[in-house]
């Protein structure tokens, strides 16, 4: 189900691609990579591999992803009910995990990553 149009598409796309030059920057890339990493997942339907940009918390093993405007978004949707797999790229590496979607009685959504190896 698309969501949008193509002004909303482009416009998310240059979003996406500043925050990962700022990842990228010297200047501030140490400090944005705190709390802004990429997640790698395969669609479940599409069957495609995608790589996003988002805001997240890390204790320990546990990475918790606020999910901002989770109606306008759907990739989330890919890690509901028993969840699935996903990549965390955390201080320079990818680290596998699996990935639970929850909505709370508010409405709002996080994804809880348990990282393994």
């Amino acid at each position: 189900m698309r969501r949008g149009g193509p002004l909303v598409e482009r416009a998310v796309r240059g979003y996406n691609s500043a925050m990962v030059a700022l990842r990228s920057s010297r200047r501030w890339g140490p400090a944005v990579r705190r709390h802004l990493t990429m997640v790698t997942y395969t669609g479940r339907r599409s069957g495609r591999t995608f790589t996003i940009p988002v805001g997240y918390r890390r204790t320990g093993n546990t990475v918790v992803i606020g999910v901002r405007g989770p109606g306008a978004k759907n990739w989330w949707r890919n890690f509901t009910g028993e969840g699935g797999p996903i990549s965390v790229e955390l201080d320079g590496a990818d680290r596998p995990g699996h990935a639970i979607a929850r909505r709370d009685e508010k409405g709002r959504v996080a994804v809880t990553v348990q990282l393994t190896a």
